[in-house]
């Protein structure tokens, strides 16, 4: 079964579905790190995005390895360093760019296939995966969804206030919603997860309700 989760910046998909896969047994497939990563590489390798084919040649060439909580790249540990604020200020870059996104997309169905997936991103149950057997959007005002931000943010060490946050995710809403392949929208079959007031193991065991009934109407 595949199980997919979109939904803007900030609403906790990457946690929750990191957790709702544990509690489910099924592997977890984390998109951003992948668009991460070709921001990565084209930074270190000086490579201007206006450049669009040698974009998405990185895209196409990715040498891209998840093992439980760790991401490499050709070998190297990159866990960190794509979490950097410089590459999260130009992630939207490599996601922009078609040629990277369908090259992605397919990466991301070669390590899908014939397995229980639990995925998420912006596009994984509209282009990725249209006909994936359980598809959530969950979501949340945007104060609650900075704040949450700010918190984790500052938890680890960070200094940052709600109003830089609220800034923030609001250009990368718009950067999410503009965008021409794989834009952030909800599929016509998802099931909506308003998770404001509710703590993340509260979000977890919702979803994982959900899925478990949707194992049951596909067996």
């Amino acid at each position: 079964m595949i199980v997919t989760i979109d939904g803007p910046a900030g609403a906790g998909k990457s946690t929750v579905a990191r957790m709702v896969a544990d509690q489910l047994g099924y592997m977890f497939l984390d998109t951003g790190a992948m668009y991460r990563c070709v921001a990565l590489l084209a930074q270190e390798n000086e490579i201007a995005w206006e450049n669009q084919d040698a974009i998405g040649e990185l895209g196409r060439t990715l040498a891209y390895v998840a093992e439980q909580d760790k991401v490499f790249i050709a070998g190297e540990d990159v866990t960190q360093t794509i979490r950097s604020p410089e590459v999260t200020a130009a992630v939207h870059r490599a996601a922009d760019n078609v040629q990277v996104r369908e090259a992605l997309v397919n990466l991301q169905r070669q390590l899908a296939s014939d397995n229980n997936v639990v995925t998420e991103g912006r596009d994984q149950g509209t282009l990725a995966f249209p006909d994936a057997e359980c598809k959530i959007y969950p979501s949340a005002s945007p104060t609650e969804r900075a704040q949450r931000r700010v918190d984790q943010l500052n938890v680890n060490g960070g200094s940052v206030t709600l109003a830089e946050i609220l800034e923030q995710q609001t250009v990368r809403d718009e950067q999410d919603e503009a965008r021409e392949l794989g834009g952030l929208q909800a599929a016509d079959d998802a099931l909506f997860v308003v998770t404001d007031g509710m703590n993340i193991m509260e979000v977890v065991e919702h979803i994982e309700r959900l899925v478990r009934i949707r194992e049951t109407d596909s067996a």
